[in-house]
C-alpha cells in the first residue's frame, strides 16, 4: 500500500499582497520556495511603482529619453503591450498619472483610507499606442508626461513564470497564488486543485466560500472591494478607466476568470470590471469561464463556470 500525501502549503507577504505556494510533494517545498522567492524579488525590482529604484520608476523618470530595459521588464512591458492591443486598449499600461492622481501613489498600506480633499482624474490617458518600443533592441521610450503601471499584469506574470520554473525544479504539481492571482503547473494532485472564491483572498479561511476545482492554466479574480479608498467622498479603487482616468462606474464587485494562464485570466478579470454590463458578451464571445458578483451580491456565471459549491481550500 502506498501512503497518501497531501499538497505542503505555505503563505507569506510579498508585493504588497500575500503570496501562497502549495506543492503536490511536500519534499519539494524548499525547492519551489526557494524559485518563487527569486521571482518575487526579480519583479518587484523590474516593475515596482513604489520603489525609486526599480526599473519601472526610472522608465517612468526618464524624462522622454530613450532607456534600455533589461528582459524581465522587456517580458513584462510585451504582455501589457499584448493586452492591451487584446482588450481593444481597455487594458492599458499607460495608466500611471490616472492611478497616482486618484491617490494610489504609495503602497496600498500606505493609502490613507479616508482623505476629506476632492480627487481630480487626470484624464483620458496617453494609450499603449504612444509608446516607443524596439523590442529587438529592448529600447524603450515614453513621451514626455507618460507614466506605466504594470500593475494589471506583472503580477500575474509572475504567478505564471514562477508557477513554471518550480514545477520543472521540484518535479511536481505546484500551484502558485498571488493575492488572487492563481497558476499552476505540473501534475495536479487527485481531483486538481481546490481553490475557494472570495472577494478578499487573505479573508481567513474558506468555509462556505464557493469553490473550483482547476488542473492547469491560471484563474484570477479581479475586485473592487479590497483595493480601495476614499476621497472627497468618492470611494475609489486600483482598476482605472483608461478612456476616462477614473473608475468604472460600479457594476461587479468580483470578476473571477479561469484561461490558459494567468496573465489571460488577470487580463480579461480587470477588462471586464472595467467593461461593466458589457463584460458578459465579451466572455462569451472570448470563451472564457467565468464568475461575475454584482455589487449586489447577485451572481452571473457565464462558459461553463459551475454552479457554487463550498469545500476548498485558498
Amino acid at each position: 500500500m502506498t501512503a497518501v500525501t497531501h499538497p505542503a502549503a505555505v503563505s507569506f507577504p510579498a508585493l504588497g499582497t500575500t503570496a501562497s505556494l502549495l506543492v503536490a510533494d511536500p519534499g519539494a517545498m524548499d525547492a519551489a520556495r526557494h524559485v518563487l522567492d527569486a521571482e518575487l524579488a526579480a519583479i518587484d525590482v523590474a516593475c515596482s511603482r513604489f520603489r525609486p529604484d526599480s526599473e519601472l520608476s526610472r522608465v517612468n523618470a526618464a524624462g522622454g529619453a530613450v532607456f534600455h530595459v533589461t528582459a524581465l521588464f522587456a517580458e513584462a512591458l510585451e504582455v501589457a503591450l499584448h493586452a492591451a492591443d487584446a482588450t481593444g486598449g481597455v487594458v492599458d499600461p499607460t495608466v500611471g498619472t490616472a492611478v497616482t492622481a486618484l491617490g494610489y501613489d504609495v503602497t496600498f498600506a500606505a493609502v490613507r483610507p479616508q482623505d476629506a480633499r476632492p480627487v481630480r482624474p487626470a484624464g483620458p490617458s496617453p494609450g499603449w499606442r504612444a509608446v516607443q518600443w524596439d523590442r529587438a533592441a529592448r529600447r524603450l521610450r515614453l513621451p514626455s508626461g507618460m507614466a506605466l503601471d504594470l500593475g494589471a499584469t506583472a503580477k500575474a506574470l509572475a504567478a505564471d513564470r514562477a508557477a513554471r520554473r518550480a514545477a520543472e525544479v521540484a518535479g511536481c504539481g505546484v500551484l502558485v497564488n498571488l493575492g488572487g492571482d492563481l497558476s499552476v503547473a505540473g501534475e495536479a494532485p487527485p481531483g486538481g486543485w481546490r481553490v475557494a472564491i472570495a472577494d478578499d483572498h487573505a479573508a481567513p479561511g474558506a468555509a462556505g466560500q464557493p469553490t473550483v476545482s482547476i488542473t492547469e492554466g491560471g484563474l484570477a479574480t479581479s475586485g473592487t472591494t479590497v483595493r480601495s479608498w476614499c476621497r472627497g467622498g468618492r470611494r475609489l479603487h486600483h482598476i482605472v478607466d483608461p478612456a476616462t482616468g477614473d473608475v468604472p462606474a460600479p457594476v461587479w464587485r468580483t470578476v473571477s476568470v479561469a484561461a490558459v494562464s494567468c496573465v489571460a485570466a488577470n487580463t480579461a478579470g480587470t477588462e471586464a470590471v472595467v467593461l461593466g454590463e458589457h463584460a458578459l458578451g465579451r466572455l462569451r464571445r472570448a470563451g472564457l469561464p467565468a464568475r461575475l458578483v454584482r455589487v449586489d451580491g447577485t451572481v452571473e456565471r457565464v462558459c461553463g463556470w459551475p454552479e457554487d459549491t463550498a469545500g476548498g481550500a485558498r
